[in-house]
């Protein structure tokens, strides 16, 4: 048998063109590639190409401008900051750090270093009256304990407590904090703010030191009144009411 007409089993069944012969019509072999790529998805017309522009990320001076224009930025704010800070401390802006009492610092309170030498005995003198306040209302409390005790009522101690909880932080921040700042900085308005509830901080005083039983119930308040009422009943609590009305 004639191996000559044996088949080729690479030819090209449509074409009948052996892809490994060097002739001329090799070339149209290579239409049957591209077409075998074609059905796997690949070197179709719709793939998506990204172009990545690396002229742009190897630019050395778009780098060095951006850098540029960033460290200004950092400068121009640093400048905004430095102005600032200047501006403040040119306005004699103290800060209000907490110093007092030393043990539990909840207040700011220097006498001595931010408040003009003229004026320091006043100040001393009105922080007197404030602390005088406070020990008054805490006192207030621990006598309404000894009245409510000898049967008085839970109610007094409650509105004692009341009292107490409400004034000291009340009369720091209404008059004795206004009176403060206008002697270091000035201000007329806080001069008219602490006199306005100055007075009426002493209409309460002279309220409770009388203690009438017409708006506060009771013995809640230890004045002359209650002082008074209690005495003929109890000679010891009355003792403490005259004694607290004497240290008004």
């Amino acid at each position: 048998m004639n191996r000559r007409d044996d088949p080729n089993p690479f030819d090209d069944e449509d074409h009948q063109v052996n892809p490994f012969s060097n002739s001329k019509a090799a070339p149209a072999s290579k239409s049957r590639i591209p077409q075998m790529f074609s059905n796997i998805g690949l070197g179709q017309k719709h793939d998506v190409t990204v172009d990545i522009p690396l002229d742009s990320m190897n630019d050395p001076k778009k780098k060095e401008k951006e850098l540029a224009a960033w460290d200004a930025d950092l400068k121009r704010r640093e400048r905004d900051i430095k102005r600032r800070e200047e501006t403040v401390a040119g306005a004699n802006v103290p800060v209000d750090d907490r110093n007092w009492p030393p043990f539990f610092p909840i207040i700011h309170h220097d006498i001595s270093n931010e408040i003009p030498v003229n004026a320091q005995r006043l100040q001393y003198m009105a922080f007197g009256s404030w602390l005088g306040i406070v020990l008054c209302l805490v006192f207030n409390v621990l006598a309404v304990i000894i009245c409510w005790a000898k049967g008085g009522g839970v109610k007094i101690f409650f509105l004692a407590t009341i009292y107490a909880l409400m004034g000291c932080p009340l009369s720091y921040v209404l008059w004795y904090r206004p009176l403060y700042r206008a002697m270091r900085t000035g201000s007329v308005l806080k001069f008219g703010w602490f006199f306005l509830f100055y007075m009426l901080h002493i209409g309460f005083c002279v309220f409770a030191a009388i203690a009438p039983p017409i708006v506060f119930h009771g013995k809640s308040l230890i004045g002359i009144l209650a002082a008074v009422d209690v005495f003929s009943e109890h000679a010891l609590v009355g003792k403490v009411y005259l004694f607290f009305r004497g240290q008004r």
